[in-house]
């Protein structure tokens, strides 16, 4: 998406001569010759940088400044005069331009400032999206597996990193959809940053404000603007985690963004543009969430022109030993405990348990190893026993086994976490990975109890 430019001088020549130079470096641009007409075109459209002018026949620069920054606190503004008046430039700065230019206007002085204005900008969305939810570096080592399907997971993120295409990730919960995410981005040549949202730890009510940001006074408590996730990651990442908990009506609005790229902060009306790429993650299965009538399949769509699918830990047998330690060399700084040597029985243990946590729950596990281990040595008493690999297999009515479904094999590892942790909802989040809204749902779906 080229960036947008408003001239605001009443000089319509260098209006003209300044259009010139920056369309030809392919910037769009848009001229006022007053601050009325400013207003106007900043109501029409989102501008990237805004160069205005001190003195306007309808009014002062100064003042369209304040103006301007009240509603786009992040927009950089450089001021032009034709006036050397060192406590005009002084004012200026302090009433929050990026920079002070005089006039005549020299193209290529004018030209770094601007880049160094854009850089600024950039670089302040990429810490608000950090101070919001840090992101966590990724790397290829990541990536840990060698079976078939991890072969194939890499292959897909070196063939769609390059590309623009949305990006559906399924798998259960803790096989590192995020992780894939998060090389994607790394691999895409991308140069914002990656934003991740989770929709199923945010309600329904705050989630749009999340995404899309809000006005000033848009609901009680918005006493300032703020940008939503898909401001904070132009030219970047968006990664929509757990999007099958999205509810309808986001549904739409995030199906206008994939549509035509464009959406409006909550209480307010100017079109934003927006050139992030979308890559989403779900647990569910959505084609049935669309039979169901639970998802818009026009959406479902959209999200799924690549799709990557994670598998689980209990089909990733071979890998079990290279995650674990991989884990515990990442591990090992946090927690100041060296990496463990395994035991023959300790591997045997961890090939053969179920994994219902998958990835996420063996690093659970292998933290708590690390913590209790003695003389640096993984032994298999501070491993989970195969009985307690869940609902591996339940017993019918008339005494024979069968294999358990998923969701059996779900609420029986969630009701042993609760078992585990006392019925303390934080912790049990914490260890099944999960928000505490999703932990609340599972517990009312499956009517488990609380120690």
């Amino acid at each position: 998406m080229k960036p947008h430019l408003l001239i605001v001088d009443d000089d319509a020549s260098l209006n003209q001569m300044l259009g010139f130079h920056f369309e030809d470096l392919g910037w769009t641009v848009d001229n006022a010759l007053g601050t009325a007409e400013a207003r106007e075109r900043l109501r029409e459209r989102v501008a990237d940088l805004v160069l205005l002018d001190q003195h306007m026949p309808d009014g002062s620069g100064l003042e369209l400044l304040s103006q301007i920054l009240e509603v786009e606190p992040d927009l950089p503004v450089i001021m032009m005069t034709g006036v050397h008046d060192l406590d005009l430039a002084i004012m200026a700065i302090k009433s929050g331009a990026y920079d002070f230019v005089h006039k005549p206007v020299k193209t290529d002085e004018l030209q770094l400032v601007v880049d160094r204005a854009l850089q600024a900008r950039r670089l302040a969305r990429e810490v608000a999206a950090l101070r919001d939810g840090p992101a966590q570096a990724a790397s290829s080592s990541d990536l840990v597996g060698r079976c078939t399907a991890m072969l194939a997971v890499s292959k897909e993120i070196a063939l769609s990193s390059p590309s623009d295409a949305t990006v559906l990730i399924t798998g259960e919960s803790g096989t590192g959809k995020e992780v894939v995410a998060r090389l994607i981005h790394l691999h895409s040549g991308r140069t914002g940053p990656f934003v991740a949202v989770n929709c199923a730890a945010i309600v329904d009510t705050l989630l749009e404000s999340e995404l899309f940001g809000h006005e000033k006074g848009a609901f009680t408590g918005a006493v300032t603007r703020k940008l939503g996730k898909f401001e904070l990651s132009q030219d970047g990442t968006l990664f929509l985690d757990e999007i099958g908990e999205l509810a309808l009506p986001l549904q739409a609005k995030l199906l206008r963004v994939l549509q035509e790229n464009v959406f409006e902060r909550v209480g307010g009306n100017q079109v934003i543009g927006s050139n992030a790429r979308i890559v989403a993650a779900t647990n569910r299965n959505l084609q049935e969430e669309v039979n169901e009538k639970r998802f818009r399949e026009d959406l479902l769509y959209r999200l799924n022109v690549v799709s990557i699918h994670m598998p689980p830990l209990r089909e990733r047998e071979d890998d079990v030993l290279l995650l674990a330690d991989a884990l515990m060399h990442k591990l090992s700084p946090t927690i100041h405990k060296p990496v463990l040597t395994v035991t023959d029985a300790a591997k045997l243990r961890l090939r053969d348990y179920h994994w219902p946590g998958n990835v996420r729950e063996l690093e659970n596990v292998l933290t708590q190893a690390m913590v209790h281990a003695r003389n640096g040595i993984l032994t298999p008493d501070l491993l989970p026993a195969p009985s307690q690999a869940g609902a591996a297999t339940v017993t019918q009515a008339d005494g024979d086994p069968r294999l358990a479904t998923l969701d059996e094999m779900e609420a029986s590892h969630i009701q042993r976490v609760l078992t585990h942790t006392g019925g303390h909802k934080g912790r049990s989040c914490e260890i099944l990975g999960i928000s505490r809204p999703a932990l609340d749902r599972k517990i009312k779906r499956y009517q488990l109890r609380l120690p």
